[in-house]
């Protein structure tokens, strides 16, 4: 999630966002962001006048819009989008993160949502939000690869609980396995999903996924 804003405001967005997946929110306090953000604390009131629940809220948002949007930089990277290589990519993100730096960080969504969904509405509220802008581009890219319309959605919410599960048991065991089992697993049920021609009388051939143009 090295991904770095420049203003102020959103520095603490961003700041906020790494310090909630590797602590959890409870243990993130507001002069922490701005330590990690290189911003004065009292910006803090300035920015957020809601306070660290404010904070939090957006900084789950992000979150949420990240993950929306490193789908379209997965699929970019594949030369033939299948649904199993775009899942081998959203989980190889969290393979190569903890081979580089260790097991410290999970999503920061999930962080959010393990800590304030019984207690913060707002935040309970920010996270299905945010896993909500991270299932529709999953989906919209399953529909492309030749999924059925009324099985993306739900296939795209399998992989990214799948995905969340296995970043937690990771995290639990310092090891990838985890993450590996579930790619190897569930790729050929995702691929399987994709429509075959002669199910809308195109020929009994099976079509196999769409080439993006680039």
């Amino acid at each position: 999630m090295a991904e770095f804003a420049h203003g102020p405001r959103e520095r603490m967005v961003f700041s906020a966002a790494q310090l909630i997946r590797r602590d959890g929110v409870t243990a993130t306090g507001m002069r922490d962001v701005a330590a990690h953000a290189g911003a004065p604390r009292g910006s803090l009131q300035h920015y957020f006048p809601g306070g660290k629940e404010q904070l939090v809220n957006e900084a789950v948002d992000w979150a949420g819009r990240y993950a929306g949007k490193r789908v379209a930089r997965f699929l970019a990277g594949l030369a033939t989008p299948t649904p199993s290589g775009l899942f081998a990519a959203m989980v190889r993100q969290w393979t190569d993160e903890y081979g580089r730096e260790g097991f410290a960080a999970g999503c920061p969504v999930a962080a959010a949502t393990v800590d304030c969904a019984e207690s913060v509405t707002s935040t309970r509220e920010a996270a299905a939000t945010a896993f909500a802008t991270w299932t529709g581009p999953v989906a919209r890219a399953l529909t492309d690869m030749g999924v059925p319309s009324e099985r993306a959605e739900p296939l795209a919410t399998l992989m990214i609980s799948a995905l969340e599960g296995a970043i937690l048991i990771a995290r639990a065991e310092q090891d990838v396995r985890a993450l590996t089992t579930v790619t190897r697993e569930l790729g050929p049920l995702l691929d399987a999903a994709v429509k075959a021609e002669g199910e809308e009388g195109g020929g009994p051939q099976a079509r196999g996924p769409r080439t993006r143009t680039r």
